[in-house]
């Protein structure tokens, strides 16, 4: 059963896991058993709206992780500052950044991020994504179980207008249900809101596309991987994530681009299943009456960019209040190839 999230007001991440710790409960007398360490890896590029609210929610998790890499992609904003700033702030909190500077794109630099983690599990997230502060302790809870090799979860949407995030991320779970219905054959895990082992991430590293083209949707090619290698996918409704909708900002043609990403994927790889081309249909529809409706909207004086652990902890637990608007960063999620 999905817990509430807790609420945290804490202004350092020492003072918010010392709170944490003492609501534990206490050991028992069986054997002792090691947890699982968690590495969450973040992709950005000019990314300095968002980026320090994104790490702040995976600092303020009721479960500590054991690491957060940040890897930047060649940005020429302030990314690499905020997160600087972010460790400064937070001497004790196990955040690392990391540069791939040798070419543009989400592929290589998702790449090194997930080669460099030490964890045992790899979450994978975007710079605009904002955990629920219980998503941590959701997926050690998950892959508990031995037979669970990657997860994923559904997404709620803090600045998409006249919707609330609650009901936001109930569509989106029913929407994701209903797919991996469909689509069994492969299912899906989705960049914004997702994990695998370590041991898997090895064992699928070098099937993986390189993408040079920038073609595809590198999270649809980690999932085929993932089942081609025999490993299984879990999706768990209480793995939740926030994200940004601003995707939707882009041009027709742009959006047009983007979405047709999910049949060049499956195309790529030899896959002809008339009910994958179920995402991009819907997206497809969907396009105008959410575009329009986030020009009108007023923009959410949060997605400027500054943010506490407290003040992350409490938006994220308060999923029933909508968030309107967008922000100025640039209208990609995640990392793309330039031009």
């Amino acid at each position: 059963m999905h817990s509430q999230p807790q609420h945290v007001g804490s202004a350092t991440y020492g003072e918010h896991m010392t709170a944490v710790r003492s609501r534990q409960p206490p050991p028992d007398d069986g054997p002792p058993t090691v947890p699982p360490r968690v590495s969450v890896v973040i992709p950005a590029w000019n990314e300095e709206a968002r980026i320090t609210r994104c790490i702040a929610a995976v600092l303020a998790q009721t479960r500590a992780v054991h690491e957060i890499i940040v890897v930047d992609n060649l940005s020429t904003d302030r990314t690499a500052a905020r997160v600087l700033r972010m460790m400064v702030e937070h001497p004790d909190a196990p955040i690392r950044l990391l540069a791939q500077d040798d070419e543009q794109g989400l592929v290589p630099t998702r790449n090194v991020g997930l080669d460099a983690a030490t964890g045992d599990i790899i979450g994978r997230i975007d710079a605009d994504t904002m955990l629920e502060p219980t998503w941590c302790a959701q997926l050690v809870e998950l892959m508990s179980s031995p037979a669970v090799d990657a997860a994923t979860g559904p997404v709620s949407y803090y600045d998409m207008p006249f919707v609330s995030v609650s009901a936001g991320q109930r569509i989106d779970d029913r929407a994701r249900r209903v797919l991996l219905g469909l689509g069994r054959e492969y299912p899906f895990v989705f960049g914004s809101n997702m994990a695998l082992r370590a041991t898997a991430w090895r064992s699928i590293r070098s099937q993986c596309c390189t993408d040079e083209g920038d073609l595809m949707h590198e999270d649809i090619d980690v999932a085929i991987h993932l089942h081609r290698a025999g490993l299984t996918v879990a999706y768990c409704p209480e793995l939740i994530a926030s994200i940004s909708a601003r995707r939707l900002d882009t041009s027709p043609g742009q959006f047009s681009s983007y979405i047709a990403r999910f049949d060049r994927t499956y195309r790529a790889h030899g896959i002809a299943r008339w009910y994958l081309r179920a995402p991009r249909l819907v997206l497809a529809l969907a396009y105008w009456p959410l575009h329009l409706a986030r020009r009108w909207s007023v923009p959410s004086p949060f997605a400027r960019g500054v943010a506490t652990i407290g003040a992350v902890a409490t938006l994220a637990g308060r999923r029933g209040t909508p968030a309107r608007g967008s922000a100025a960063a640039p209208p990609t999620n995640g990392l793309r190839r330039a031009g």
